[in-house]
């Protein structure tokens, strides 16, 4: 069966191409609505199927999305990629997602494979401060944002929630619960010094000790992001003469693994360690205890990364460093902190 073109649509229609293109396209001139009706019946007559790789050749761009994450199999990123896929959605696009599994030369490979796929733009959850990654969105002149992080070798619009704010939050609640300290989870030596969440997170703990009165001397311990490797860290530090009273995670996976730890030295949770996490991650509402957390807005934020790139009128406006998108963090009190 021959495969049915856009002349095949103007003819049945009694139209021009260029008219069908315009009715597929939504513009760019108006259509006479009777004559959008001929073309949208002829389409339907003949079971016409537009030619969406011919038509990235033509403008250059296609109706995908891409997105760059550290690793998807952590919740919080899976959530994220979730509210940027519906989000997207809305928009009449679709999105491809890439794992950089926190290394340099993976995030720039998919920046390439997606770029050179003409996708609209790229939403970025940036593994690191990466002057290869920045050096390639300069060489592709891309439509990128910035979602979660903002590294700052990368100067872009950036969409990020109140990290150090809601870190403030979680240890002053724990305090309040009057523990003599606060211990901090935090993240690994090659975490990034500016730009990244998980420093944001200690920092924010690291205020709201001072503001208490209290050292934090000895009391930050390293640990990757994963609830697996912060469960054996957590072992060995719950085990020891010197287990803090109250333990900020800067993330819930890392929560989520002191919480199976301390299950396991027979420690109770929250009268002999409370804890509290930062993410709101779904399954935080379901560990045992429930797990106290720090939330933001994930959807409005996928909604307004989206909305940022593909719309020129938000993107443009402001000098780069100051086109910034925070929303703020909220504390989800449960039981994990010593809450009935």
């Amino acid at each position: 069966m021959a495969k049915v073109t856009r002349d095949d649509v103007a003819r049945l229609a009694g139209t021009s191409t260029a008219v069908v293109s315009y009715v597929i396209n939504n513009g760019p001139r108006p259509v006479a609505p009777a004559t959008r009706e001929r073309v949208l019946a002829a389409i339907k007559e003949l079971g016409y199927r537009p030619d969406r790789v011919a038509q990235a050749m033509a403008s250059r761009r296609t109706d995908l999305i891409g997105l760059i994450v550290p690793d998807a199999r952590q919740p919080f990123f899976a959530e994220m990629a979730h509210a940027v896929e519906r989000a997207a959605s809305e928009r009449g696009k679709m999105v491809l997602v890439g794992n950089s599994d926190y290394l340099d030369e993976r995030e720039v490979h998919y920046l390439r494979a997606f770029l050179g796929m003409r996708v609209s733009g790229l939403i970025l959850i940036s593994q690191g401060p990466s002057e290869h990654a920045a050096t390639e969105i300069d060489a592709w002149d891309a439509r990128v944002v910035l979602l979660h992080r903002r590294p700052e070798a990368i100067e872009d619009v950036a969409v990020v929630t109140d990290d150090v704010g809601g870190a403030q939050l979680a240890t002053r609640h724990l305090l309040e619960h009057g523990h003599p300290y606060v211990a901090c989870l935090g993240g690994v030596e090659t975490t990034p010094e500016v730009g990244d969440p998980v420093t944001d997170h200690v920092v924010g703990w690291r205020r709201a000790m001072a503001e208490a009165g209290r050292s934090t001397e000895g009391r930050l311990f390293q640990s990757p992001y994963n609830r697996y490797d912060a469960y054996r860290v957590a072992l060995d530090l719950l085990a020891g003469p010197d287990r803090p009273p109250a333990l900020f995670c800067a993330t819930d996976d890392q929560a989520i693994g002191v919480l199976r730890a301390a299950r396991e030295l027979r420690i109770d949770v929250p009268d002999g360690l409370a804890v509290a996490g930062f993410d709101d991650v779904k399954e935080a509402a379901l560990t045992d205890p429930p797990l106290t957390t720090v939330a933001s807005d994930r959807g409005a934020m996928a909604r307004a990364a989206v909305d940022l790139l593909l719309d020129d009128t938000l993107r443009l406006t402001g000098p780069r460093r100051e086109r910034l998108k925070q929303f703020p963090s909220r504390l989800v009190v449960r039981r994990s902190c010593g809450c009935a």
